[in-house]
């Protein structure tokens, strides 16, 4: 097993005040560091300190040949490497930013269609893209707290993913809690269970708490902490039979569901999305 974090790239550390904020999954806590760290606003210490709250060890490997010959890397079956090495050759082969892809069946957009990339982040249901640097990262439990990175290469000419401004994606959430909220109130959903805002409050307080690089967006961390209180209703809404006995009722419950699960992955993804550009443009005036 590696999580070998003696060979750190970077040069010396250098540590940032940070806020704790409520992170959707290992890939966005990889793609804002990561592209913090590439633009000179975060140490490399700190990206690899900041994977820890997902895992006590990380280790990387290449999908394929032909990719861990060009980044120097071993190819998935060999012996895996430390994260700091996949940051280093990130590094040498020129990537600059990356984003964060949350795919559902039906919607990959962003990894090129359904080859191996694709399969693999829909199985794990999120991944990293770095298109200046013609890659993809996706994570997999591979033990008990060991999370490995496989890096594979983005297919050609694959199309970029979704762009949706932050403001666009918050007020696309409001307004599908609006109209779910409509369905499932005469669906009556949360009938007989009088514990449901307790279980909502659990889940929130369960869910793990990453630091960030300091000059994280305001406005990113209140849009992910309120998709993280979607989430938490979503979930509990999914739970629940309430009245909705019939067969015509449950779809109506899928029906109203669905298009908020969607708003808060778009959220997610247009929050992450913000907090790396505003971290880049930070880095670079000074």
């Amino acid at each position: 097993m590696s999580g070998n974090w003696g060979q750190r790239p970077g040069g010396h550390r250098r540590r940032f005040p940070v806020t704790s904020v409520d992170v959707p999954c290992p890939s966005a806590t990889l793609v804002v560091w990561t592209s913090a760290w590439l633009h000179g606003a975060a140490a490399s210490d700190d990206v690899l300190d900041a994977l820890l709250t997902w895992a006590e060890a990380h280790e990387v490997v290449a999908a394929d040949d032909a990719t861990a010959l060009r980044l120097d890397l071993p190819v998935a079956g060999d012996r895996p490497a430390a994260p700091a090495l996949l940051l280093a050759a990130l590094r040498r082969v020129g990537a600059a930013t990356g984003r964060l892809v949350l795919p559902v069946p039906g919607d990959v957009r962003g990894l090129g269609g359904d080859g191996a990339l694709g399969t693999a982040a829909l199985r794990a249901g999120e991944a990293v893209v770095l298109p200046g640097a013609g890659l993809g990262v996706v994570p997999e439990t591979v033990a008990e707290s060991v999370l490995r990175w496989t890096v594979h290469p983005l297919p050609p000419l694959a199309p970029a993913p979704e762009f949706l401004s932050i403001g666009e994606a918050e007020h696309g959430m409001t307004d599908a809690v609006r109209a779910a909220t409509a369905t499932l109130v005469s669906l009556d959903v949360a009938r007989h269970r009088p514990n449901v805002r307790a279980e909502i409050e659990a889940a929130l307080r369960a869910r793990p708490r990453v630091a960030w690089p300091k000059g994280t967006p305001g406005r990113a961390i209140r849009v992910l902490e309120r998709a993280a209180e979607v989430e938490a209703i979503l979930t509990a809404a999914r739970a629940g039979d309430g009245s909705a006995v019939s067969a015509s009722a449950m779809r109506g419950r899928t029906d109203a569901l669905r298009p908020l699960s969607d708003a808060v992955r778009r959220a997610r993804c247009a929050a992450i999305d913000e907090a790396v550009r505003v971290l880049a443009d930070s880095a670079g005036r000074h």
